[in-house]
């Protein structure tokens, strides 16, 4: 015979089981790279870059055939290893973290994504010059240029490129990635990651120690040896077309 006290605690037990079920209903489901969070905007760095060699390769396709009548495809990378245009996974990746972080009317995205995408390619080429000695771009020939890095021509394309970013790219690339199934992506993040920087540093480096033998200075660690024995200027040139030396012009 079951006892009163019995049927009570049987009713509390069912109503603590049903009150576990409605919190794990209600709870919403846990997804990869969720919000503006770093593993997320890698992988739009990530995307971004690949974009911008495509990109890269069919506007310089597009200038031979109009200028000669037969079109070149030259892959123009930021990196030794994988068809990634780093300045546009930059551009992307911090056009994102700045203007996703609160609500912005249409022309405020517009300035400033003109503005950021200006800055960040003023500071690659400052950079690239200074530690490199070559330059990838020049702007001489634009009205209204800075010092042939960037200028307000090409400010403006940035600003309608981070425009279509920010409302029609980003949500779509977002919604794909925090798709991706939890463990599989966290696995391909550490994976990519790892990656990218050894790429990112064999590749910056290799191109430092380029600048050093046009200088003259002779490698004085076997780390110097291994750069000049396998990335030599040839070499180097296959993936870095653009690259004007500083000493050159």
């Amino acid at each position: 015979m079951v006892t009163k006290n019995q049927k009570a605690l049987q009713k509390t037990s069912d109503s603590t089981s049903d009150a576990k079920k409605e919190t794990k209903k209600a709870r919403p489901k846990l997804r990869f790279a969720e919000g503006l969070c770093f593993k997320k905007l890698f992988f739009i760095f990530l995307i971004g870059s690949v974009i911008g060699t495509i990109y890269e390769d069919i506007l310089i396709y597009v200038q031979t055939y109009n200028a000669t009548g037969t079109g070149v495809w030259i892959t123009h990378r930021g990196v030794i290893w994988g068809p990634f245009n780093v300045i546009y996974g930059f551009g992307a990746a911090i056009m994102c973290w700045v203007l996703l972080r609160k609500k912005l009317a249409n022309w405020q995205i517009f300035v400033y994504s003109a503005l950021l995408g200006g800055f960040v390619e003023y500071a690659l080429s400052f950079l690239q010059e200074k530690f490199v000695g070559t330059v990838s771009w020049n702007y001489s020939h634009h009205v209204l240029n800075f010092q042939g890095r960037t200028s307000v021509p090409i400010m403006l394309v940035w600003g309608v490129m981070g425009l279509i970013l920010v409302k029609v790219v980003y949500p779509f690339l977002s919604n794909l990635i925090e798709r991706i199934p939890i463990r599989v992506g966290e696995v391909v993040f550490v994976v990519l990651l790892v990656f990218m920087t050894f790429d990112c540093l064999i590749s910056w480096s290799a191109l430092i120690r380029q600048n050093l033998r046009h200088q003259g200075i002779a490698p004085w660690t076997p780390v110097g040896e291994f750069y000049d024995r396998y990335f030599p200027d040839e070499y180097l040139h296959k993936y870095y077309p653009n690259m004007v030396r500083q000493d050159s012009k």
